[in-house]
């Protein structure tokens, strides 16, 4: 579990000049990304270090990260709306981090304190201000990630893991914007079954559904 206090997440602002420049016009699904990240490193033996929060950057991993070839790795997906009233607001963020941690006990990953994270997020997101739209039909998405790092090959619970959190302003998933779409059930492609994984929300599960939108060309249900 966090051990890690909001208190102690250590911020580094981004400097003026390393500030991403704001799109305008129309927003795309997970295109631009927010000017800060946070991460937090977990290892077996000293369990969670010190949060940062700082300017979005790349990642450094080993070539033999467990995440790489055995997938060992999860996602959430939140969202946080600007009010009428100017007031900015995440939408039931404890049910995500409650997922967020079935799904790190499903993928022997580490759980962690909901509370603290989600007030990590909040501390992120007031960093970001101006990032979080003002529209009624956008939102600023919220991608926490947690993902296996140990540079050991072979199959095996990760002794070495991060949990980083990137933000978008984002308007409609589908590029039909707010339309109906077309959905297709095809057999061929399974996400859930008994004993699977299709109430957690990893990777992998969503990326084998991928070849069916290259093979029919529409809006598919995969998710």
């Amino acid at each position: 579990m966090f051990r890690a206090l909001r208190s102690e997440m250590v911020t580094i602002p981004a400097l003026p000049s390393e500030k991403i420049p704001k799109p305008t016009g129309e927003l795309p699904f997970g295109k631009y990304y927010s000017d800060h990240m946070i991460d937090v490193d977990w290892t077996l033996e000293g369990g969670w270090g010190k949060p940062k929060l700082h300017k979005l950057q790349p990642l450094q991993l080993h070539p033999g990260s467990k995440v790489l070839h055995y997938a060992i790795e999860l996602f959430e997906g939140m969202k946080a709306y600007r009010g009428i009233d100017n007031k900015i607001r995440m939408f039931r963020p404890d049910m995500n981090m409650a997922r967020m941690n079935r799904t790190a006990q499903r993928s022997a990953l580490p759980t962690f304190d909901s509370d603290e994270l989600i007030n990590m997020i909040a501390d992120q997101i007031r960093l970001d201000l101006e990032w979080v739209p003002s529209s009624a039909t956008s939102s600023l998405y919220i991608r926490p990630t947690l993902i296996g790092t140990d540079k050991t090959l072979g199959v095996g619970n990760p002794h070495d893991a991060k949990l980083f959190v990137v933000t978008c302003p984002v308007g409609s998933y589908f590029t039909s914007g707010f339309q109906p779409v077309s959905l297709l059930a095809d057999s061929q492609f399974v996400r859930a079954f008994p004993g699977g994984v299709g109430a957690f929300k990893m990777g992998w599960s969503v990326a084998f559904t991928v070849v069916a939108y290259k093979m029919d060309g529409r809006l598919i249900y995969l998710r």
